[in-house]
């Protein structure tokens, strides 16, 4: 197996890293793609730090044993935390989904005012602040911790009465900021974009971290390409497979073909 042939990893508390899955599988048609979600230690968001370093760490030793060569973290409650932690763990590149998508947004926005909306984790660790200071210092940003949204995906729902009445009052505070763009910090929740959106309003644009984290993958992967071939893309789980499955294809598309069980020790 040449190096351009071994596999990106990707890795999610449960479901919502399919969609830079599916970014991923747009942009490297050609390329094999793993992926992991740990739907049976998920949310990542509501748990200690500690705890989601080391389920992190977990994660890339089983992608780094299916001879990845490049780790997506497809999650921003573990990106928010766990990064440092998991390049000192390993010379494979590792990418984040909080940077892309904040230089998305900070394109996007006309008014210099943008928000983020998260887990609790992700918020309360200070990672998209800390990186916006970084990278627009002069931007304004707004953030709102959404928890339930997360909970809501992964039960499949995504367009009831409940979830719009949830995010009228958990988007509440980005609204008052009168932000022009709010950026999706959680990859679950581009699978809300209806919902959000209706509830922002026209005017909001919403930018999802998973186009941009796909970009910054095909960027560091270089301008050599694999040719036309069948790409192989591999699904495990922590967590139930057939109900992995059923999402899976749902949010996914027909290449969550097999799933496979994982189980911890």
């Amino acid at each position: 197996m040449t190096a351009l042939e071994r596999p990106i990893g990707v890795f999610d508390s449960g479901l919502g890293g399919l969609t830079v899955m599916r970014a991923l599988i747009d942009l490297l048609p050609y390329d094999d793609l793993v992926y992991f979600g740990d739907t049976a230690r998920f949310p990542y968001g509501p748990k200690a730090a500690a705890d989601v370093r080391r389920y992190s760490a977990q994660i890339v030793d089983v992608l780094l044993a299916r001879d990845a060569r490049m780790i997506v973290v497809a999650c921003n409650s573990a990106a928010s935390v766990a990064m440092d932690d998991l390049r000192a763990r390993t010379d494979v590149p590792i990418i984040g989904v909080i940077e892309p998508g904040l230089r998305a947004g900070f394109r996007a926005t006309q008014s210099g005012r943008v928000g983020v909306i998260g887990t609790v984790g992700t918020i309360s660790s200070g990672a998209y602040q800390r990186a916006a200071a970084e990278l627009a210092p002069g931007a304004e940003l707004a953030c709102a911790a959404c928890p339930g949204f997360v909970e809501f995906v992964e039960g499949g729902d995504v367009d009831s009465d409940q979830v719009h009445v949830l995010a009228q009052r958990l988007l509440a505070p980005v609204i008052a900021a009168k932000v022009d763009t709010l950026v999706l910090g959680c990859t679950h929740y581009p699978l809300l974009a209806r919902t959000i959106a209706d509830v922002m309003g026209p005017d909001v644009v919403l930018v999802s971290s998973a186009e941009e984290t796909a970009f910054e993958v095909r960027a560091l992967l270089g301008g050599e390409r694999l040719i036309a071939r069948s790409a192989r893309h591999e699904f495990f789980t922590s967590g139930d497979v057939d109900t992995f499955a059923t999402l899976g294809s749902r949010f996914l598309g027909p290449e969550v073909v097999h799933v496979e069980a994982w189980k911890w020790n």
